[in-house]
């Protein structure tokens, strides 16, 4: 059974990494299902009924693994901005991928580079993780740049299948040791 507890996972300067609570759902589909989200993703807006699946799957992986795409609240209000945390992709399952989804209003703010150096430091802590992926459509530009400002580097262009949609990908990756001593090495970001 799924709880939507609100659980804190870390904080970050300007953040709280947490798992849902379910008054975030509603935002959480607003969000999957915006025609500007999915402007540079592989795939099409989602429905109430997808969006709510995907976070009872992310609370239940959390729950067992550690790992999830999660909720990021901001400190100052408590507003719910869009998800960011770790999970194993369909199309490359031996690896662990960083990722995340904000809402257009929250873009250019640094947030989802606050929200995945955040779980980059449990991944590599915690976690014990010795390398994490990042894995986006080629011309997601956004996430590339959120990818190269964490240190990240181009690791491969791949096919990659996930839920059923194939498209092309880059994939960038980053070592424990690169996060530590990369251009985030003191994490306040």
């Amino acid at each position: 059974m799924t709880t939507w507890d609100g659980v804190v996972i870390a904080r970050t300067p300007r953040l709280v990494l947490r798992t849902f609570k379910l008054d975030d759902l509603p935002l959480y589909a607003a969000l999957n299902a915006d025609p500007a989200v999915y402007a540079t993703l592989s795939g099409s807006p989602l429905s109430r009924e997808e969006s709510d699946s995907i976070a009872a799957w992310a609370q239940n992986l959390y729950a067992y693994k550690s790992i999830g795409l999660l909720a990021i609240e901001r400190h100052s209000d408590g507003e719910f901005l869009g998800m960011c945390g770790l999970h194993h992709m369909e199309s490359h399952p031996d690896d662990v991928e960083v990722g995340w989804r904000l809402a257009p209003e929250h873009w250019g703010h640094g947030y989802a580079t606050e929200a995945a150096a955040g779980w980059l430091d449990l991944g590599f802590g915690p976690l014990g993780l010795t390398r994490i992926v990042s894995i986006t459509d080629e011309d997601n530009h956004r996430s590339l740049a959120v990818m190269r400002r964490l240190g990240m580097e181009f690791d491969h262009n791949a096919r990659i299948v996930d839920d059923g949609i194939e498209f092309d990908a880059s994939v960038y990756s980053i070592s424990a040791d690169q996060w530590a001593s990369g251009p985030l090495a003191e994490h306040g970001v």
